[in-house]
């Protein structure tokens, strides 16, 4: 089937430009041409956003689909089909907000991931890396200090793993991309959620970290790490490891280890404004707020390091339970030191970049996938982009209208 969408501003991602007026021919999925125009398709179905500013769909590099719940130890005590409906649910609110393609960095698996590619769930095309690996006490590890053993066979629900040692890491490594993972997820440092560890903790040594993106490099993938402490960023990027998540503590000197080996960053405002303003009430667990305050503040100061020296920073939230409904705030949270054009970027090019599918997504260009959010206003506008959730009124994931309000 043929689609023309019709009287359209047309985002320029790369340029941070709009062209107006615009017509986007959609064929099978993919955008067959952009134009003034639309002579030659008087037989093609037609959408008219009438003067409506189109962008690529946004891309969030750092999600967890199945995390319904804020207390993520209830996970692995609930039934995996109770949780695949959870999920259902989660993946359709985030197509709602305009998010076309997520990067699950714990939780989501093969399974998943087929449901939406079927068309069985609603949502955005999800890319994997099932289990975060994690040693024992590390952030991956959700026991109490009470408790020696629990069942964590893999078929239960978890973010994560434990593995230690160089045999057990390469095993579990393995174990993730015998499964399709897109990508490995490790735990580099300590964490908020977890209960036994402190944020200032270094988890894996540097050869277990080695190790592990040695065994993504054979398989054409990279690695992905948790970390927040300058020392623990630098021991991962030293290693290999080709994305940090959060880094809210890291300093000059790290980021310019990070620039000098090419490494993207995914900083994650959203959930530590979440948990400071309403963690608590959402469900998350009472004695573990107190880590909050330790990295609070410090992670709009990492953006802006990080933006200064032209790191390439990709959007990510990592917001759980109801506190989801919050996925667009990482762009009014960023703009104190990050200027539109670039958080428009960070959620399309440089997220598709991140993601290795930059020829495919993130642009709207011939040859790529007709995924779009559109909106009222001018997304370059710092007030329009905080406002970013109101303004939205209709989405399209792979030619696929899912969303048309008013229209």
């Amino acid at each position: 089937m043929i689609t023309v969408i019709k009287n359209v501003d047309v985002v320029d991602v790369v340029a941070g430009t709009i062209r107006p007026g615009q017509h986007i021919i959609v064929e099978d999925g993919f955008i067959r041409e952009v134009s003034h125009t639309n002579d030659g398709f008087n037989d093609a179905h037609v959408i008219d956003l009438n003067g409506l500013t189109i962008l690529p769909g946004l891309i969030d590099a750092h999600v967890h689909v199945t995390a319904y719940t804020a207390n993520l130890s209830e996970l692995n005590r609930q039934s995996p089909g109770y949780v695949a409906a959870r999920t259902a649910r989660v993946l359709r609110d985030m197509l709602s907000r305009g998010f076309t393609t997520v990067r699950d960095v714990g939780g989501a698996d093969f399974g998943i991931a087929r449901a939406v590619e079927e068309g069985y769930f609603e949502g955005p095309r999800v890319l994997y890396g099932g289990k975060a690996l994690s040693p024992t006490g590390g952030h991956g590890d959700l026991r109490p200090m009470g408790v020696d053993q629990e069942d964590d066979a893999y078929p239960f629900i978890s973010l994560g793993r434990r593995c230690d040692g160089l045999d057990a890491v390469r095993l579990a490594a393995r174990d993730e991309i015998r499964r399709g993972a897109h990508h490995i997820k490790i735990m580099a440092n300590g964490g908020i959620s977890s209960p036994t560890d402190r944020i200032t903790s270094d988890q894996f040594s540097e050869a277990e970290i080695a190790a592990i993106v040695d065994e993504a490099e054979m398989a054409n993938l990279y690695v992905v790490a948790h970390t927040y402490t300058a020392r623990s960023v630098a021991r991962a990027v030293r290693n290999g490891v080709r994305s940090i998540e959060h880094g809210n503590l890291i300093d000059q000197e790290t980021v310019a280890l990070m620039k000098e080996r090419g490494v993207f960053f995914v900083p994650t405002l959203a959930i530590f404004r979440a948990l400071a303003d309403e963690g608590v009430a959402a469900g998350y667990p009472p004695d573990r707020t107190e880590k909050i305050s330790a990295v609070l503040d410090g992670g709009i100061r990492a953006v802006e390091l990080a933006h200064r020296a032209g790191i390439p920073m990709a959007y990510g939230t990592d917001l759980i339970g109801p506190m989801q409904r919050l996925q667009l705030s990482e762009f009014g949270l960023r703009l104190e030191v990050v200027p539109p054009a670039d958080l428009i970027r960070s959620a399309t090019i440089v997220g598709a970049e991140l993601l290795r599918r930059d020829n495919e997504i993130g642009r709207i260009a011939p040859g790529y996938r007709a995924d779009f959010v559109a909106v009222r206003g001018d997304p370059f506008d710092a007030d329009v982009l905080k406002d970013f959730e109101n303004r939205i009124h209709w989405v399209m994931k792979d030619g696929r209208e899912a969303r048309k309000d008013g229209l």
